[in-house]
């Protein structure tokens, strides 16, 4: 019988606003070439309509998929009070555990949040259910151009994610693309603020930006 093998990755780690997701896809081993042949590679390399197209391929091939989120309040709960575990990497692995437990594969690939690539997999092996505390545990740095089962992950995690930034962007307007790096998305953090008494629920109220805007909120506030 063909091993059960697992890709694992993230999406949305970085920015200010939404979820972070993690996927996971479950393949028998000898399906993996069949990703290679559909062109399957890290989902940052590839449009959105090419990873669209692609994760409804790879839903069909795969045994199994699996996608959890984290939205803003339980990372800023991670980050700001987390004790010793303030670190977004601590969440990544239990997540990423969960979504293990739920494949139940024999060999699962991930991509290493961590700088220490077998720290983090000692972390994600912590989370795991008692029949997997025996199974292989490959995690890598940039595994999503390594190996085709996280670049799968990568897709499937990546399209949940766009979809869900979509979603809160009906709801709330054009925030950009939530990163910090976009213009959008500060001018919508700035606007909010200067309009509203706090921010909205899908804002990551620990990212360090948002102590950068209420500094300037107060600032603009004295010399009014």
């Amino acid at each position: 019988m063909p091993r059960r093998v697992a890709g694992v990755d993230d999406a949305g780690r970085g920015p200010i606003i939404g979820p972070l997701v993690i996927g996971g896809v479950l393949l028998t081993g000898d399906r993996v070439d069949s990703l290679r042949e559909m062109g399957v590679k890290d989902s940052k390399l590839l449009t959105p309509a090419t990873r669209t197209s692609l994760a409804v391929r790879i839903r069909e091939l795969a045994s199994k998929v699996s996608l959890v989120e984290a939205q803003p309040s339980e990372i800023d709960d991670v980050v700001l009070h987390g004790g010793r575990l303030k670190k977004l990497n601590f969440l990544e692995a239990k997540l990423m555990a969960q979504v293990i437990n739920d494949l139940l594969p024999e060999e699962v690939y991930v991509d290493a949040s961590d700088v220490n690539e077998k720290r983090y997999g000692q972390t994600i092996l912590e989370f795991l259910l008692p029949e997997l505390k025996k199974i292989r545990i490959v995690s890598r740095h940039h595994a999503d151009r390594i190996y085709p089962a996280v670049s799968a992950a990568s897709i499937i995690a990546k399209v949940r994610r766009d979809e869900a930034v979509e979603a809160l962007r009906k709801e709330y307007g054009d925030f950009g693309s939530g990163y910090i790096t976009d213009p959008r998305t500060l001018a919508f953090l700035r606007d909010w603020r200067g309009s509203h008494s706090e921010y909205p629920p899908i804002v990551r109220l620990s990212w360090k930006t948002i102590k950068q805007i209420e500094q300037e909120v107060g600032q603009s506030r004295l010399s009014a």
